[in-house]
């Protein structure tokens, strides 16, 4: 399989959505099955052994003894591209495909976005013997037909001796640099919160506006406390959802709930910031006469990749015939959570624009095969020992 059948497999599984026209997949959603079927005919093909672990993520073995899994997710975002995650996935069946000295697992992730239950990297926490246990998850592994007792056979095994995913970049700082490639040697930390405003509804035609209890309004104020705090305190912090009940033009929301992720490299300064956010929340809660409440729903702390597998990815690059830049991701990956398990290392790919997370996400060609070259090369020289 060469470059333009790795893109075209992406945009296969790009029909399987949940929402006609755009393209949008969560965990364990109908079109999950759709894409399950596709990937598991050609991993077969590969030569390698296929199942469906109790946490959802599609698994194929090349091979037996020591091994090298490869992986990144197969859900998305809401009104997603086709490449986010899916193609670390299609990557390492091609390089399967290409008969590799020794056993691969190529993975694909059930969830890492965290949009469905607004927690991340359900699939890859199954590996690394933390599954995420909340009652709607098991709910929903169960209506996909899994049984989610089963969970604590899903991790990883003993013969897996390192990580490898292979990723676009999702921001500019290779196509900047008119670079194809860049070897990651952190991913920095995120944590992400809920944070909740419980006003009082009322008609916005008769309540005066100093007897409002406006929920909404609170946060507001909070929001843009939010966007401040991150541009004086250097990290990057987004309020990506806001659910306004009851939502009508003529009623004052009674009920404003907002999401916060936050991320940076140093976890010290990310829990300082967090603090004062939850505080800032609190005391616009009071002064607005609300009741106000903090929910942290996951914190991962920043991560450097392995040393030793970095440097012989950074030397793959290199022979590739491509400069071996470095640079560090900003955005999460399912690498970070099996890091803490085995050596793990990740490669990018460049993003034209620096589009990701949008319908218009691409990737080059010539990108990508230069990525199953320097993963042909990587295979050769490193050893699951």
């Amino acid at each position: 399989m060469d470059a333009h059948a790795v893109i075209h497999r992406c945009l296969t599984l790009a029909r399987y959505t949940e929402e006609p026209g755009h393209i949008t997949r969560r965990f364990l959603s109908p079109p999950m099955r759709e894409v399950h079927h596709e990937v598991r005919r050609w991993m077969e093909e590969a030569g390698m052994r296929v199942s469906v672990d109790a946490a959802g993520n599609i698994r194929g073995v090349y091979g037996s003894g020591p091994r090298l899994m490869i992986g990144s997710h197969l859900d998305t975002v809401p009104q997603a591209g086709a490449f986010d995650g899916v193609l670390g996935v299609m990557i390492g069946i091609a390089l399967v495909e290409r008969k590799p000295p020794y056993s691969i697992e190529v993975v694909g992730f059930s969830e890492e976005e965290g949009v469905r239950f607004r927690v991340p990297f359900i699939g890859s926490r199954a590996l690394a013997g933390d599954p995420v246990m909340d009652d709607a998850v098991l709910e929903a592994i169960r209506a996909f037909g899994l049984d989610p007792q089963e969970i604590p056979k899903a991790v990883m095994a003993r013969e897996v001796r390192g990580y490898l995913e292979f990723h676009i970049e999702q921001g500019p700082v290779l196509d900047q640099r008119n670079l194809a490639l860049g070897v990651v040697e952190e991913i920095v930390g995120q944590s992400r919160a809920d944070v909740l405003f419980q006003g009082k509804a009322g008609h916005a035609g008769t309540t005066p506006m100093t007897a409002r209890s406006d929920a909404l309004a609170a946060a507001a104020e909070w929001i843009g406390v939010v966007e401040k705090t991150a541009l004086e305190e250097g990290v990057v912090a987004t309020v990506g959802s806001l659910d306004v009940q009851p939502g009508a033009v003529n009623v004052i929301p009674g009920l404003a709930r907002a999401s916060l992720d936050l991320r940076h490299k140093n976890a010290g300064k990310m829990a300082k910031t967090l603090e004062t956010l939850q505080t800032s929340a609190e005391a616009i809660a009071t002064r607005r006469r609300v009741s106000g409440w903090w929910e942290l729903r996951s914190t991962q702390p920043p991560v450097e990749m392995n040393r030793v597998m970095t440097s012989v990815l950074a030397t793959a690059v290199k022979a590739s015939g491509h400069r071996p830049f470095r640079l560090s991701s900003g955005a999460g990956h399912d690498a970070m959570i099996l890091a803490r398990k085995v050596p793990a290392a990740m490669l990018f790919l460049r993003s034209p624009g620096g589009i990701s997370h949008h319908p218009d996400e691409k990737v080059a060609q010539e990108d990508v095969e230069a990525a199953l070259g320097v993963g042909k090369r990587f295979l050769e020289t490193w050893r699951p020992v």
